[in-house]
């Protein structure tokens, strides 16, 4: 199993908190890396990759003074560049970031950001499509999150680590990935206390120092591959993945009626009849990932019963269930709520992925489904899955890309 796509951009970008070369490992080889390499690059870094492209590491050689403009063509393409405005605030006192896109899974605001990192003494205003920030001297400042965000966390975490004096974030996000990126910091030089829990106290100190650090697995590829045995009726075995990370997504598989074994290098996962409906609601960890809701419909449209679905998190995730029905799935949406009635077979359409895990779960879908289900703009899925497709043939799967970048299954 891979490094996690949601914390190796960011520990890419703490790269820039220190002078020098740092070492990540146990890098994803997908779309979403190649960019943050070329953004680093962009802003001064050098940057050099290798690997067998499935588990892979980068060195990122970061200059004394970093240049602090992140540009709109590359910024654009991935949400998690937003990542860098924290760390070239603490290093160069100022930083220009192009507004982010990314998936088409509702509105993120970054007020939380801007509103910590002012705290701390900055000016973050917006203009013509950029964050600007100044700030000569970051100060340590009490933080209260309206919400658990992993980026006003990270952003605030990773400016705390060189300010003067101590910052507390409260109701900090606790995701694994944050607290791979505080391990980091850790080993980089930084004070930091209370990781993994919802208050994190950082005392600033005066530089820190170049490292080398193993990223944290994946565990919504894990997650992703167990939701797709149990919707299969397959028997898997997910390795290098920690099920404590997914312990309430699995414990809904094993509702289901899948037989999960955990072990110390991942976990097995096998199920042998028509899986059985459950409800799911997500929330910020340890709830159950927003970025595991479409797998999970996918599995509940070909399952016995009905389900109701709440998104808390994104209000356009419910995107997705407009191409799953275009299949034959039973989905009704109302507001942040859904209700999946469970069939006994999908048939094969022509789809589109409108986010990474809305095109996974379609391909889920797909591989439950009569006939042939192509979908289309895959692209998204190579921005959060290594040699994806190569996967589901090595397992049994009936998948191809074609020139047209479709799969069918």
């Amino acid at each position: 199993m891979g490094g996690a796509k949601n914390s190796v951009l960011k520990l890419m970008a703490a790269a820039l908190l220190a002078t020098g070369e740092t070492t990540v490992g146990n890098l994803p080889a997908i779309s979403d890396v190649l960019i943050m390499h070329e953004l680093l690059e962009r802003l001064g870094c050098e940057v050099r990759e290798s690997g067998d492209g499935i588990v892979d590491q980068v060195c990122i050689n970061t200059p004394a003074v970093p240049m602090w403009e992140a540009p709109y063509e590359l910024v654009r393409k991935i949400r998690g560049s937003i990542c860098v405005l924290g760390p070239l605030l603490a290093r160069t006192g100022r930083a220009k970031v192009a507004l982010p896109g990314g998936d088409a899974i509702g509105s993120r605001p970054l007020d939380m950001h801007f509103a910590g990192l002012e705290r701390m003494g900055a000016e973050v205003r917006v203009e013509h499509g950029y964050v600007l920030a100044d700030a000569p001297e970051l100060r340590g400042a009490t933080i209260w999150l309206d919400f658990p965000s992993v980026g006003a966390t990270e952003n605030i975490l990773t400016a705390a680590v060189l300010a003067k004096g101590t910052t507390v974030i409260d109701n900090a996000a606790r995701e694994p990935e944050i607290v791979d990126l505080c391990q980091m910091l850790l080993s980089m030089g930084a004070e930091i206390g209370g990781v993994g829990s919802s208050t994190l106290e950082i005392t600033g100190v005066e530089a820190l120092a170049p490292t080398t650090h193993h990223a944290v697995a994946d565990r919504i590829v894990a997650g992703t591959w167990a939701i797709a045995a149990v919707a299969t009726r397959g028997d898997v075995t997910v390795l290098g993945a920690d099920p404590a990370h997914l312990e309430i997504a699995l414990d809904k598989l094993v509702r289901a009626g899948a037989a999960v074994d955990a072990r110390a290098d991942g976990f097995r996962i096998a199920m042998a009849e028509r899986p059985r409906s459950f409800d799911v609601v997500t929330l910020p960890y340890p709830g159950l990932a927003s970025d595991l809701q479409p797998q999970a419909i996918a599995l509940l449209a070909v399952a016995e019963g009905t389900a109701m679905i709440t998104e808390n998190i994104f209000e356009a995730r419910f995107m997705f269930c407009d191409e799953i029905a275009r299949m034959g799935a039973d989905v009704r949406t109302d507001g942040h709520h859904a209700v999946v009635r469970g069939r006994e077979r999908l048939s094969g359409a022509p789809v589109r992925a409108t986010d990474i895990r809305a095109g996974v779960g379609l391909v889920i879908a797909g591989l439950v489904a009569d006939g042939v289900t192509e979908v289309a703009e895959v692209h998204h899925i190579d921005r959060g899955y290594v040699r994806f497709e190569e996967t589901l043939r090595a397992l049994g799967a009936d998948v191809v890309r074609t020139q047209s970048a479709t799969f069918g299954g």
